[in-house]
């Protein structure tokens, strides 16, 4: 790296989770998702820690490259209920498919697999599918449709700082917060609309 490069991870390198049936996660993974069961790490005591529960660690490997991992663990205790549903929708993996017509072989093959499947949803940009796997984690199936989705930089700042504001307003006039930020994402919507931009939520109409 030069002197004068910015520092900026090149990749997502693997991501990691728990799992409770190292087999079941592998079944899912290699067998219905397709993914190369490329790598294992047994041992009984964590590395960057120390902390003494033993654990074997599961790696799969997707066309690019990158991985997506598991721990197993049968010493520890069952996950805390989440607190409020969003946390079910909004932790999620993505995984990319190649257009939307793999979009759509893919929720043929996993409801003839029995796993439950939302949509596709054609969310103007992207195009997804969404299911759980044996843990309860949450993953998409996505294409892109609109390439420029990745080219709002100035857009999404200047989102962040409405966002700020209105949060910041709402306390200091002691307003509903979630009152105050729905009007936001709705004027934020008519403002698109005005310009000929359909929003999600539109885009069958």
């Amino acid at each position: 790296m030069t002197a004068t490069a910015a520092l900026v991870p090149e990749m997502l390198h693997h991501s990691g989770f728990v799992c409770r049936d190292a087999a079941k996660t592998v079944d899912f993974y290699s067998r219905i998702l397709g993914m190369k069961f490329i790598s294992t790490v047994m041992d009984d005591r964590v590395p960057s820690t120390g902390e003494a529960f033993p654990y074997l660690h599961l790696f799969f490997e997707m066309k690019d490259g990158s991985t997506l991992a598991f721990f197993e663990s049968p010493s520890l205790p069952e996950p805390a209920p989440v607190s409020h549903p969003a946390y079910r929708v909004f932790t999620h993996m993505a995984l990319q498919a190649a257009d939307t017509a793999e979009v759509d072989v893919w929720a043929k093959r996993l409801r003839d697999n029995g796993i439950e499947v939302v949509g596709p949803v054609d969310h103007g940009i992207i195009y997804s599918i969404y299911f759980f796997d044996p843990d309860g984690n949450r993953l998409e199936l996505t294409t892109t449709t609109d390439a420029s989705w990745v080219d709002h930089a100035s857009e999404a700042q200047r989102d962040l700082a409405q966002w700020q504001e209105t949060k910041a307003r709402a306390r200091r006039e002691g307003r509903d917060l979630k009152a105050a930020l729905t009007e936001l994402i709705h004027s934020k919507k008519a403002e698109m609309q005005g310009r000929g931009i359909k929003t999600a939520d539109k885009l069958h109409d």
